[in-house]
């Protein structure tokens, strides 16, 4: 029976789960590590469903209409599924990026044909920068649709529609930790919120950079894991409003060198070429997966992206 979509947005979620049993033998884990695979959504991270959700939202609430505008602050991801998805619906885009994000991401969104605008790093670090900055885009764009993936509620919510009930379904009910990163706090939250509301005992786990790898006003150019921000020891303010602290149970700070390292280890020990941030994930898991009281615990794992993206060298403003 043929089976053809007509739409790019019927092709996101969906993702398989894949065991990574020689990641389990080389680190001696005891427990189960069940990577869900994102990149393999057709915008090529977890951020398509965000993009979708976000989307269809607004399409259903009248505040799109073909040939609109969409804009918002990205650290790429989002912003790329959000110019898929535009693209195959006619609506054009346009994201304002720190002006240290991979290049490998900004070729592609502009491959969408969204509009760039690349922001000195040092402006996030000042005092309210966000607000500033998000100030600055609805003050340049106005009419424009500022998609906010942020606060957007839809953000969280289409996890908590496809993510977890994906999870759920794979694993027949049988994941007993989720571990994942956040960045807008819409992947954790929204899924993580469903699994617990069927299996109350289950745990979440987010890795989180460490201090060396978290830009400051004495470091503005650190090298960062892309997509993976800090929680704790930070602002209430400063925290995305999707992001619901009361789901996660404990976090796990990774450093640059360690996300890099496991990411390639993923590669080579099991063939799955994951971006820095799937590498920070797999190393939280496996900080975690090597206690004692969690063997014969089945984790799943959120890569988010692909490797693809983080293959030029780091962006170091001169």
């Amino acid at each position: 029976m043929a089976r053809i979509h007509g739409t790019l947005s019927e092709l996101v979620g969906d993702t398989p789960l894949l065991e990574l049993h020689r990641i389990r033998r080389k680190w001696q884990v005891e427990a189960r590590l069940i990577a869900k695979i994102e990149y393999l959504s057709p915008a090529g991270s977890i951020k398509d469903r965000t993009a979708w959700g976000i989307i269809r939202e607004a399409e259903r609430s009248g505040r799109l209409q073909p040939g609109d505008l969409l804009v918002d602050v990205t650290s790429g991801n989002t912003g790329i599924g959000l110019a898929a998805i535009a693209a195959s619906r006619g609506y054009r885009s346009k994201f304002y990026l720190r002006n240290v994000i991979s290049a490998d991401k900004i070729n592609i969104l502009r491959q969408y044909g969204a509009e760039v605008v690349l922001i000195d790093n040092n402006e996030f670090l000042v005092p309210g920068a966000l607000d500033i900055i998000l100030q600055r885009i609805q003050d340049e764009n106005p009419g424009a649709y500022f998609t906010d993936q942020r606060a957007n509620p839809a953000n969280a919510a289409i996890h908590a529609e496809t993510t977890g009930p994906e999870i759920w379904r794979d694993t027949d009910g049988a994941v007993d930790v989720l571990v994942g990163a956040v960045g807008t706090g819409g992947t954790i939250s929204g899924t993580g919120r469903y699994l617990k509301g069927l299996k109350p005992g289950l745990q979440v786990v987010v890795a989180e950079p460490s201090p060396d790898s978290v830009p400051s006003a004495e470091h503005p150019y650190a090298e960062t894991i892309e997509g993976v921000h800090k929680v704790t020891e930070v602002d209430p303010q400063g925290l995305p409003a999707n992001y619901d602290a009361g789901v996660v149970d404990a976090t796990v700070a990774i450093s640059v060198a360690e996300a890099r390292a496991t990411a390639q280890a993923l590669a080579r020990e099991e063939g799955l070429l994951a971006g820095t941030s799937g590498g920070a994930v797999l190393a939280a898991a496996l900080a975690v997966a090597r206690r004692p009281e969690h063997a014969g615990k089945t984790f799943v794992i959120v890569i988010p992206d692909s490797g693809e993206r983080y293959l030029s060298p780091p962006v170091v403003p001169g």
